[in-house]
């Protein structure tokens, strides 16, 4: 457990109050009030370990995500599309070396890689052989991408490409480690894709600047989005923050720039010697994944079985979705029950799948329909696509939700709940709630959720329990299996009503009321809560509401852990605390 720190939020200018003295006294009462919460909250953060102080400093303050906005900051992508600017003549004059790199990150493939591409094209152009680089992230998500790194070696290896895999122990480490080995192996030039996290992208610009000291050019490319983060502007010229407009813009985009969706080729084969001198590297075997890490035997098989791995898993369910499910996607995607979903996400996420090569798929495929109003058309299937760029657009141009800040700051005063008790009742699908609990319970199995069950089940957490969304967004990211940080934390702001979502914070799933209407008939409750497959009819979703409490309470099922009808008052009313907006009735409110 990390030492505790106490959190100090940067001062900002006062309000100056305004209006009748009763109105002036309410708003000195709040911001002292505000003060003091601030304080007792961050207090409670750092005891709930929602921000890992190994890795992340103190809170940023709200000024500070100002500063950002305002251009007064530099963006980490613009500081590293500014180092590739300025490097980029030294970089292009480097002559190749004996070895050409490829740094593999979450782009596990050879086919539709733009910078395995470029590697392979640099390194034929000379006749060198091409090198590569692995490193994985965190224990399902690590089980899959060893799985995945497994398949990839060996494809690889036919080709006469050596795949050299390492586990690196501090961070710090990492550029080190790589520029020593492309030193070694005679490299004078590295590729990588892009990631868009705040610490990646720093990490690549010291990249680039180091490699040239050591007269390496290091090129970093776009590979995991269709349409890169920054090509999109409003009228304004500013970032888009809604995804409605932006979405429009990305189609036009990719209608008016179809190179976008074109495919990379694969590596082509090593020079025979290339065997030869790399025959340590072929021999290596994988690292095993981190003790902290490691699944159990059984965990494992079961996942194993759940998501084979690889790039050709990938594409073959790909096209067993394009073929059998994608024409009634849009009917069918939020009825958990329906198994009408791609689960690609995994691949996307690991880079098995380039997502540009499932657009170009599903586009295709729409093309040779025959159905007058086709629903994959820039839309469906497509529009889900999308919200990937959409949240990695986000990640980069409002850095500080890398923060453990919202995208909205000036929510950064509401009040959230550290009940632990409550929270593991939350983890393990013990609230009383059936469609809530089955969700969890999906997780807790498959190493996934359905993506309507992950918005209900969020909103619960922070709406009904009013317990901090963080906790929520890590605890996903410490067991799903497709854990992309982008996505995840959009998905959890949206349902916090913290994130890029415009709708107000007085949407506030009601789970009984979502249970019903998208999954009728119980099917997906009675799957993972076998507790309730005996409660027939519609009491399944609120067997204790609907006179099946004594069913219920025999098969050991417990009962709601809060009432819905307070929670939600109550979470209308911290938000209009947090917000300073007193207690002022907000005229009802979204109760989906």
């Amino acid at each position: 457990m990390p030492p505790k720190r106490k959190i100090v939020r940067a001062a900002t200018s006062p309000v100056r109050p305004e209006g009748s003295p009763a109105r002036r006294q309410r708003t000195l009462d709040h911001e002292a009030d505000t003060e003091r919460k601030s304080q007792d909250q961050a207090e409670e953060e750092e005891q709930s370990g929602v921000i890992q102080r190994d890795f992340y400093p103190p809170e940023m303050s709200n000024e500070r995500c100002k500063r950002y906005l305002n251009g007064d900051l530099p963006l980490p992508i613009d500081v590293l599309r500014k180092a590739l600017a300025e490097t980029k003549t030294q970089r292009e004059q480097i002559q190749i070396g004996d070895a050409v790199v490829h740094w593999f990150k979450r782009d596990l493939r050879q086919t539709n890689n733009r910078a395995l591409e470029r590697a392979s094209v640099k390194a034929k152009s000379q006749g060198v052989p091409l090198d590569y680089q692995a490193h994985i992230t965190s224990a399902a998500r690590v089980d899959f991408e060893l799985r995945t790194l497994e398949v990839l070696k060996e494809d690889l290896k036919e080709k006469g490409i050596p795949l050299y895999v390492t586990t690196i122990e501090q961070r710090k480490d990492v550029l080190g480690h790589i520029l020593t080995k492309c030193a070694e192996w005679g490299a004078k030039h590295l590729f990588c894709n892009m990631e868009y996290e705040v610490d990646e992208l720093r990490r690549e610009a010291r990249l680039v600047k180091r490699g040239l000291e050591k007269g390496i050019a290091v090129e970093v490319l776009h590979d995991d989005v269709v349409v890169p983060p920054g090509i999109l502007r409003t009228g304004a010229g500013k970032h888009y923050s809604v995804y409605s407009p932006w979405f429009r813009a990305w189609t036009k985009y990719v209608h008016d720039h179809p190179h976008v969706l074109e495919p990379s080729e694969p590596p082509t084969r090593n020079p025979d010697s290339a065997v030869e001198r790399f025959r340590e590297i072929f021999s290596m075997p994988l690292p095993s994944a981190p003790p902290n890490k490691t699944l159990p035997d059984a965990q494992r098989d079961h996942l194993s079985h759940l998501w084979p791995a690889g790039e050709h898993e990938a594409m073959l369910r790909l096209e067993r979705f394009v073929e059998q499910k994608l024409g009634k996607y849009k009917e069918t995607r939020n009825f958990p029950a329906e198994n009408s979903t791609a689960m690609l996400s995994v691949h996307f996420s690991a880079g098995t799948l380039a997502a540009r090569t499932a657009v170009r798929m599903a586009l295709t495929a729409n093309k040779s329909s025959s159905s007058k109003d086709p629903p994959n058309l820039f839309g469906g299937w497509v529009s889900e696509l999308a919200w990937r760029d959409f949240y990695k657009h986000v990640l980069c141009h409002w850095p500080y939700v890398c923060m453990s800040k919202p995208f909205k700051y000036e929510y950064s005063d509401i009040r959230w709940d550290y009940h632990q008790e409550k929270f593991t009742r939350w983890c393990e699908g013990k609230t009383g709630f059936p469609i809530v609990d089955a969700a969890m319970r999906q997780l807790n199995s498959m190493a996934w959720m359905h993506n309507r069950c992950r918005m209900i089940v969020a909103s619960f957490l922070a709406k009904d329990l009013l317990i901090d969304w963080r906790l929520g967004e890590k605890y996903f990211m410490e067991r799903l299996i497709d854990g992309d940080f982008a996505s995840n934390n959009g998905g959890w702001g949206f349902s916090a009503s913290t994130g890029v979502d415009p709708q107000p914070y007085f949407r506030i799933f009601n789970p009984f009321l979502q249970s019903e209407k998208f999954d009728e008939r119980g099917e997906y409750i009675r799957k993972w809560v076998p507790k309730l497959a005996g409660v027939e009819g519609k009491a399944v979703h609120d067997p204790y509401g609907r006179g099946k409490g004594k069913e219920a309470e025999e098969a050991g099922y417990p009962r709601p852990m809060v009432e819905h009808k307070f929670g939600r008052e109550r979470a209308l009313e911290r938000y209009k605390e947090g917000l300073g907006r007193g207690t002022a009735n907000v005229g009802g409110g979204v109760h989906n």
